[in-house]
């Protein structure tokens, strides 16, 4: 990770929930290697294989590696793990767009999650800040809010009012989950809390078998699915280890406060398959030019993507405004090519495409 302009404080104990996932896996390390003890809390801490890529981190790097066992939907469930614990990153929420109940599987481990979560920090003293996992999802829903924002541009004023539990639930999860977030913060004055509103996540992952759709994204494009064309869906993109280090920016810069866009790049899945093209291409069907939107909108139904949705996304230009990370968390960017190279090495290391 690059110079950062903050010290992490190894004096007390750092809470990571949700350790295994795909962003807080780069968190850990951070911690680990600037000889923090981490507290992490998991599902099944028995479960070798969740946890290797932590354990492997943990014996070569100066800092402490502590495993709990806890579930985000049970009250009180953090308690040990947070004991002591000074800054708290609450990163675990499901990240999947294909549920049958929205509500059981997204809002509600969202939504209770973080209030189990942060009403854990009410009842411990020693915590001081809580720097929270949310998303540009919790400021917009389609690309089409970006054009439609002031300026065109998405900020950290907006919050998303457009989700609903029929269209894009998972933007509804991270809206009101956030919102729970800075009603419970806003409620009690010992200890802060810090947002971070990431785009959408690349990059190579520490665990062999992530589950961020954006790990789905580039299995169709790589895999064939959209040989024939890429739609031009507007997404902002930001890669995982810039993520990672906003994070611990987050955490211990004493000036770190509120919302916090983190998105290296406006751009959309074409533009992510083209990163791809010189060092892939001639081994991968990517897609090399872009699939029409009257195609996309007569297939869309027949893939699970609404009408709605190809309206709203397709052929719209995502544009977020992140110069608010980069000035006070002193976020630096990859280039998109650098992430989506990085990814793909991996994706294919972990054996994620067949031969």
């Amino acid at each position: 990770m690059p110079q950062v302009p903050f010290v992490i404080d190894t004096d007390r104990p750092v809470l990571v929930t949700g350790a295994t996932g795909y962003v807080a896996g780069w968190i850990v390390k951070g911690l680990l290697e600037a000889g923090a003890t981490v507290h992490a809390p998991v599902r099944d801490p028995d479960n070798a294989d969740k946890v290797a890529h932590l354990t492997a981190i943990a014996e070569t790097a100066p800092g402490t590696l502590k495993l709990f066992k806890a579930d985000l939907l049970q009250p009180g469930s953090y308690a040990e793990a947070m004991t002591g614990c000074g800054v708290v990153f609450h990163t675990a929420s499901p990240f999947t767009t294909t549920v049958t109940d929205p509500q059981k599987e997204l809002i509600d481990p969202a939504v209770q999650g973080t209030r189990n979560v942060l009403e854990e920090a009410n009842k411990t003293e020693s915590v001081s800040r809580v720097v929270l996992t949310s998303s540009c999802a919790a400021i917009y829903t389609d690309a089409i809010d970006a054009v439609n924002a002031p300026g065109g541009v998405i900020t950290e004023e907006i919050w998303n009012s457009t989700a609903s539990l029929d269209h894009q639930p998972y933007s509804l999860s991270k809206t009101l989950a956030e919102r729970a977030a800075w009603e419970i913060a806003d409620a009690q004055d010992r200890w802060k809390l810090v947002v971070i509103n990431p785009s959408l996540v690349i990059g190579p992952s520490l665990q062999k078998s992530p589950t961020s759709e954006s790990f789905n994204i580039v299995q169709m494009l790589a895999g064939g699915a959209m040989k024939m064309g890429a739609p031009k869906i507007g997404i902002g993109l930001v890669d995982v280890r810039d993520l990672a280090q906003a994070h611990l920016a987050a955490g211990f810069l004493p000036e770190a406060h509120g919302r916090n866009i983190i998105s290296a790049h406006n751009s959309d899945f074409l533009a992510m398959a083209e990163a791809l093209q010189d060092d892939f291409g001639d081994d991968y069907a990517l897609p090399k030019r872009a699939m029409p939107k009257w195609l996309v909108w007569l297939a869309g139904p027949s893939q699970g993507i609404s009408r709605k949705f190809v309206k709203r996304n397709v052929n719209v230009p995502w544009r977020a405004d992140n110069s608010k990370g980069k000035r006070e968390l002193g976020v630096s960017y990859r280039p998109l090519k650098e992430s989506m190279v990085d990814m793909m090495d991996k994706m294919i290391a972990d054996g994620a495409f067949k031969a």
